[in-house]
């Protein structure tokens, strides 16, 4: 089991930047691929960025691709996501989210891969 707990979230202007980070337990970072999710209200849940094991191949979503970083520092266990230049579409609710048993990385984007889930960190951008 990956036990996983995010923070992080809160309220900026946009233009602003936040940092998201997933603190995970059970299992080391270095075994898992993993990603961050949000959703808005009335939304689906989408992937945002992934990562894999080693932290060398990722996955940004379009939306987010040159603004967004996704990292592991495996040392504490953990996997961030510094966001700049934030938006107001980019208000959501943040998961976190791990995948433990299948190393193959090249479906990052894929929802139903992930078993483990944070309980999520609200971002807010207002305008």
């Amino acid at each position: 089991q990956v036990q996983l707990v995010e923070s992080g979230g809160g309220l900026v202007q946009a233009g602003g930047s936040l940092r998201l980070s997933c603190a995970a337990s059970g299992r080391t970072t270095g075994s898992c691929v993993m990603g961050w999710f949000r959703q808005a209200p009335g939304k689906e849940r989408e992937c945002v960025a992934g990562i894999d094991r080693s932290g060398r191949n990722t996955y940004y979503a379009d939306s987010v691709k040159g603004r967004f970083t996704i990292s592991k520092d495996n040392a504490k266990n953990t996997m961030v996501l510094q966001m700049n230049s934030l938006r107001p579409e980019d208000t959501a609710v943040y998961y976190c989210a791990a995948d433990h048993t299948n190393p193959f990385w090249g479906d990052l984007a894929r929802r139903s891969r992930y078993a483990h889930w944070g309980q999520g960190t609200q971002v807010t951008v207002s305008s």
